[in-house]
């Protein structure tokens, strides 16, 4: 262990190294949080920052999932957010953290890798590749610690991302079974460019109950001039912030990642000393629901922390509990969730209308545009806004509404044009699906018409209804003709039946014709 004058004196170069990293980031004396799948979201990531982490990464993200992301700014948290075709959030990430946080990709695959950093690069500090895990979701296609064994593809990804990116590139690994080709695959990497490069001390076949081996660590530090960051030492050596400087001096490297100590008391990274796991656990949950973090994933980190406790009647309790608010109900939070989601919901109201008032319709060439965006939670389940734009134009006897659609090569991102009464109109944004897109056009028409487009709250045309009873009423002539047909089917002749079949024939949700 560090004497105390000795640990201040460890501080100190470690502020004055920080001085450095402004701007560029420096990977020099560095306390890191390590990428974990399931633990390294933006609540984790945040509450070690402010516990001291000078770097943070995020869990590792697979590219073929990430490239199918859209970027979308989220006002109401604050937030930026990657967000798959499903609607699920993959990354998010916020200003607070954007120059320190690592990206961490799954690839095998330069081209792809290098269009996952582009989609990024300008929200986080630096990209790195996992070349280090080896569980079986990483390494199945080629990922992860799989990519040891291949180091011409390791040196294309990362040649590929160094020149295609203007933020640091970075890897982590493990070691290889020897010495000598474990200090030739780094030295190999180095020459790619990269800005430093993680070294977990175990080979692939080993797990935490193995011993790391310090020694390959250091060589490798030795070998290289970049920055290594010494990873594994949770078990063996890191138990709280003192013990950071330990296992740096013990593997001669430049910079400490953390993972399952962080995991279990972010507060290991802090000087004043490691916090009750109590405490910390509230911190991380206010951090969850501040920014509307998955409730599985929450309750998995807490959980976590738990230890051995979760099995207790306490960690049951916490195990029942399906979402954020029925997590903070558990540690007494409620009122703190009560009180953050109502600011949350005051600022969504609030930057909605704002958005209605800024939203002016604008001529480009012979097409009306507006800024907007379909939001699917805005309107009540099976209403849209293509529902109202038909039922209008079918009320005022003009042709149905027709829409155009085109994608976006490089994103797979859609944008729709529809036609109404020979007037074209059409949202500038793009949006992640078609269906989206022809969405997002109808409201536009129906905004610059000054006509309802069906939102939760916004006064009922009558529209939909009367469609929806006139629906009904053929339903019912369709149910009684399809049963008195039923009825006499032996005496009707094959040809007149399905002359009767296509006459009957109702098509139901056609809010308009499309065309791509």
């Amino acid at each position: 262990m560090l004497g105390s004058s000795a640990l201040l004196s460890v501080v100190r170069g470690w502020t004055m190294m920080m001085a450095d990293s402004v701007g560029r980031l420096c990977f020099d004396r560095k306390a890191v949080l390590a990428p974990m799948v399931r633990v390294g979201t933006l609540p984790m990531r945040l509450l070690a920052l402010d516990y001291g982490a000078d770097i943070v990464y995020c869990e590792e993200l697979i590219d073929i999932k990430m490239a199918q992301c859209e970027r979308v700014i989220n006002d109401v948290l604050e937030t930026v957010d990657f967000v798959a075709p499903d609607e699920r959030v993959m990354f998010r990430t916020c200003s607070k953290e954007k120059s320190r946080v690592v990206f961490q990709m799954g690839t095998a695959d330069p081209e792809r890798a290098l269009a996952v950093a582009k989609l990024v690069e300008n929200d986080v500090a630096a990209v790195d590749v996992n070349m280090g895990c080896p569980k079986e979701y990483s390494t199945k296609g080629g990922m992860g610690s799989a990519l040891l064994s291949d180091p011409e593809k390791i040196e294309a990804i990362l040649s590929t991302l160094v020149n295609g990116i203007s933020k640091p590139v970075t890897c982590k690994i493990r070691i290889l079974p020897t010495l000598e080709d474990t200090v030739n695959l780094v030295k190999r990497i180095e020459r790619t460019g990269v800005a430093a490069i993680a070294v977990h001390g175990r080979m692939k076949e080993e797990r935490p109950r193995h011993p790391v081996h310090c020694d390959y660590i250091q060589a490798v530090a030795e070998s290289v001039s970049i920055p290594v960051i010494a990873n594994g030492g949770s078990s063996d050596i890191v138990k709280t912030f003192e013990d950071i400087e330990t296992f740096r001096v013990a593997t001669g490297a430049s910079s400490v990642m953390i993972a399952r100590a962080a995991m279990w008391n972010p507060s290991v990274f802090r000087q004043q000393g490691v916090l009750p796991v109590d405490a910390v656990m509230e911190e991380y949950i206010k951090y969850a629901v501040r920014y509307d973090n998955n409730p599985f994933n929450t309750k998995y980190c807490l959980c976590q922390m738990l230890r051995d406790r979760v099995e207790s009647p306490f960690g049951k309790r916490l195990h029942a509990a399906q979402t954020n608010e029925e997590i903070c109900e558990v540690f007494g939070l409620t009122d703190f969730y009560m009180k953050t989601n109502a600011q949350l919901e005051a600022r969504k109201a609030a930057l909605q209308t704002n958005g209605d008032q800024s939203e002016n319709p604008k001529l480009e060439d012979d097409v009306i545009t507006m800024p907007v965006r379909f939001e699917r939670r805005d309107y009540p389940p099976q209403i849209t806004p293509k529902m109202y734009l038909l039922e209008w134009s079918r009320k005022e006897k003009l042709d149905q509404p027709v829409y155009e659609t085109e994608q976006r090569t490089q994103d797979r991102a859609f944008q729709s044009t529809v036609v109404v009464a020979d007037k074209k109109y059409r949202s500038t944004l793009w949006e992640k699906s078609k269906k989206f897109a022809e969405q997002a056009a109808a409201i536009v028409c129906l905004r610059t018409l000054g006509l309802p487009e069906g939102r939760i709250g916004e006064e009922n045309s009558g529209l939909v209804n009367k469609r929806k009873r006139d629906d009904n009423k053929c339903a019912a002539l369709n149910d009684n003709e399809s049963a008195a047909r039923k009825r006499h089917i032996s005496e009707v002749p094959p040809e007149e039946e399905e002359e009767m079949r296509c006459r009957t024939k109702v098509v139901n949700g056609d809010c308009g014709q499309t065309t791509s």
